[in-house]
Parts: structure tokens; sequence; C-alpha cells
């Protein structure tokens, strides 16, 4: 860690400013449109579910639904939505719309997300658009407007047909993650029982997603799918939302030695605010969040680091959503299987684990400002903040 990262670059005011004039890009942001809105309609909504003793996994379908209508049709609900946009002064986010579930779920579920998520930026056009080329996050810059990249953090939407990455790359589909945290036909994820590398059809996936100018992720694989992507791989390869094992063990950390690898051809790599990702104690700070950017910041370089907070709110253990649950009403019906993989305590997914700082989105200008008090230069802050993943954008996407 290099001395002068420890004197402040700028003060907290100073920081701010930059932070609302950067181009700041959220490179993991999952319930971009499908958890930053919470009326008192879909509070309702969720009140009846618990009552009926139904599960957080049956009402979400009904909450996504509803935040796009209320988005149609409610001023309120688009001033609300913007208003957190704005507050968190993040030009681009990328949004997930595939991720852990059921295999036989996952195409319609991907297509009725991508298509909530294309009917608020529809209604919010003055404001929101879609991001399909670089030239579209310069230009929501440019006219201080906010843009959306549609992401995959799994490919189980694809099933076993390798033409569906076409036709969701005509919906908008920019960055495909290889696998999230088990087993897939792609490859392993990070938690699953054991870890193989990517399936020859995951060979033929990569070499899809080359073609048709999508970035690869690689943040929930299992280390042997990582290197297997980089081998395969034409293009470089991201780590959209991750952190640094060295600097606290985790399953979901990557290795210097992957690291450094994506990085030296040509990738990017960003840093989670997850709190029991980033830190071995329950109470988590942005220092916890600084020590991971400083450290693969002198490992990568700092032309491949970024931030991909994979953190929406409120201030709990994992990445959430605006949306208000009652405590005791489980994530999934009794008795199914959990797709997410993750094992609670292992993992430090308990409520104990929290992070001082972000409690939510709008929360995001306290990055920066923790950044430039650790001693990042304003150049530097403008890499990390979002031109580091532009540029791989641009490459990659066009």
């Amino acid at each position: 860690m290099a001395e002068r990262r420890r004197r402040p670059s700028l003060t907290p005011e100073e920081a701010r400013a930059l932070h609302y004039e950067a181009l700041v890009i959220d490179t993991q942001q999952p319930p971009i449109t499908t958890g930053m809105l919470f009326t008192e309609r879909m509070r309702r909504v969720v009140e009846e579910y618990a009552r009926q003793g139904r599960s957080r996994a049956e009402v979400a379908p009904v909450l996504e639904a509803m935040a796009a209508r209320e988005i149609q049709t409610s001023p309120e609900a688009r001033q609300a939505y913007l208003a957190m946009w704005e507050r968190s002064g993040v030009t681009v986010a990328c949004g997930t719309y595939s991720g852990a579930g059921r295999l036989g779920e996952a195409f319609e579920r991907a297509v009725r997300r991508i298509a909530q998520a294309q009917a608020i930026v529809d209604a919010l056009r003055d404001k929101l658009v879609l991001v399909r080329r670089a030239a579209d996050i310069e230009r929501a810059h440019a006219e201080g407007k906010h843009g959306i990249v549609i992401d995959f953090q799994d490919t189980i939407a694809f099933g076993d047909d390798l033409e569906r990455i076409e036709c969701f790359y005509h919906l908008g589909l920019r960055m495909v993650q290889l696998t999230y945290n088990l087993q897939n036909l792609v490859g392993d994820g990070c938690t699953e029982r054991y870890q193989g590398g990517l399936t020859y059809f995951g060979r033929e996936v990569v070499r899809r997603l080359n073609e048709l100018g999508i970035l690869v992720d690689i943040s929930h694989c299992s280390e042997q799918v990582g290197w297997d992507a980089l081998e395969v791989s034409t293009a470089p390869v991201v780590v959209s939302h991750s952190a640094s094992k060295a600097v606290a063990r985790h399953d979901r950390g990557k290795s210097d030695e992957l690291a450094r690898a994506v990085a030296e051809r040509g990738g990017y790599f960003g840093v989670v605010v997850v709190p029991g990702f980033i830190s071995e104690r329950p109470e988590a700070t942005l220092e916890d969040f600084v020590r991971h950017v400083e450290h693969l910041v002198d490992v990568c370089g700092i032309d491949h680091v970024g931030i991909g907070t994979d953190k929406m709110g409120p201030p709990s253990s994992r990445t959430g959503s605006l949306i208000e649950y009652p405590p005791a009403m489980p994530v999934n019906p009794p008795g199914a299987f959990d797709w997410a993989g993750f094992r609670l305590e292992e993992h430090r997914l308990t409520p104990d684990y929290r992070i001082a700082g972000y409690e939510t989105f709008a929360d995001w200008p306290n990055l920066t400002v923790a950044l430039a008090q650790a001693g990042f230069t304003e150049e530097e802050l403008r890499k990390l903040l979002g031109l580091n993943f532009l540029r791989v954008f641009r490459e990659v996407v066009g």
C-alpha cells in the first residue's frame, strides 16, 4: 500500500463535489429496477402475503410487476425512484435480470424482467437510458441522465440453447456471469461442494459471448472457471463485484493470482460493500471497503479496479432492496431448495453482519469520500468511479 494513499487528497466536501460531477458506474446493483421502489400499495401487498404465510420468493414477482406499473402511472412513484438515483450520484448501474433460481422458470423470468425494465426506461425516457453501447454511457453522463446495463448473474436463462444468447443480446443483454454460486451447465460456482472449471458447453458459451460483444463476468464463479474463462475468452474478462481473499477470506472473494491475471488481460475488478464479504468482523466499516480497493489496486493496477457495490439496502448483511419484508417472512416456501447456494453462517450473511456508512444506494457518495480520505487522487478517483469500466465496456461491447 503506497504511503501517499493515507494522506487525504480532498476534503469531504471536495470529494462529494467530484462525485456528483464525475462519471460514476456501479458495476453491480442487482435491483436497480426491481427493488429500488417501495410504495404504500406495494407495502400492503407484502403485508397480505405475510398474513397468508407466504414467502418473499412468492411475492417478489408481484412486486417487480407493481414497480413497473407504479412508475408508469404514478408521478409520486416516478419522483421517488428518480430521487434515489439523484442522491446516489450514480450515472450508470448494472442491473441483474437473471440469477439463481429454478432452471425451468429462468427463461420466462428473464424475459419478463427485461420487459419491465424497458417499460420503466420508456416511462422515464427524459431521465433514463438503456445502455447498449459505450456511447450510451457517455451520452447519459453528458446529458445528466442515468443508464442501466442489463446483466445476468447466471447462464440458466440460456438453458441448453446457445441461440438464446443472441436472442437476449437483441433484448439488451451486455454482461453475463457464467455461474452463480452453484453448478450449472456452464461450470461450477464459488460455493459449490466440488469446484471444477468450465464444461465443454461452457467454453462454447464464452465463445458466443465473445462473438456478440457481451462481457464475460466471473464474479460468483469458482476459481477454476475464472482461469478457464481467461484461457478461452478472446476479450477481456471482468469481475463485476467481488473482493480480495487476501484481505478477508471468503468463498465470494478472488485470489490475488486470478485478480492479477484478469488485469493483465485488460479486464476489470469491481469491489463490493457487502459487509460479510469484506470483513470477518460483524461490524464492517467503509475502511474495510477501502482496504480491498487499495489491495486490489496494488495487485491489478489503478486502471483495472472499480466499484460494484452489490448492495441497494437496507443496512443488512445481504444485497437487499428497498422493499421492507417482515423479519418473520421466510425467503423461500417451506421445503423449497435454496438455489442461491449461500450458507448463511458460513458465508457471514446473518443479520449481525452490517456496514456503517452505507445503508442504501443513496449513500454511494460516502464511498468516494472514503477513497479520497485514503489519499486516492482526483485522477485515480475518476478511474475507480467509472472510467476503468467504461474502457473495458467500450473495448468489448463497442
